[in-house]
């Protein structure tokens, strides 16, 4: 259950930095920037994005702004599976999990 996100990958002049479109903010008009080694506090999905990309190892920072997410990837990193990472954030129930379901008459 979920929608996923469209994710377009871009390449920027830095190396190493890879920035990534998607098809809805994340923060609205505001600027995220997270650190690899600081605690990443909050709820919101742009938070939950930043805790996946750091459990997945390889990044150095992240920067989010609106519908744009640039990525620092740390020394040996690579980009793969980050798409894939953005694009199912919003899906809630994966391939094998049960949904829950309601009981008639509640």
């Amino acid at each position: 259950m979920g929608q996923p996100v469209t994710v377009v990958e871009r390449a920027t002049s830095r190396p190493g930095v890879i920035r990534y479109e998607i098809n809805r903010s994340i923060t609205g008009t505001g600027h995220e920037h997270y650190s690899v080694g600081r605690e990443v506090a909050g709820e919101r999905p742009v938070d939950e994005l930043a805790r996946r990309l750091f459990d997945r190892g390889g990044i150095d920072a992240i920067h989010v702004n609106s519908n744009i997410i640039t990525v620092d990837l740390a020394k040996g990193g690579t980009r793969d599976g980050i798409d894939d990472l953005i694009a199912n954030l919003f899906i809630y129930y994966g391939p094998g999990v049960e949904v829950p379901t309601i009981p008639e008459g509640d």
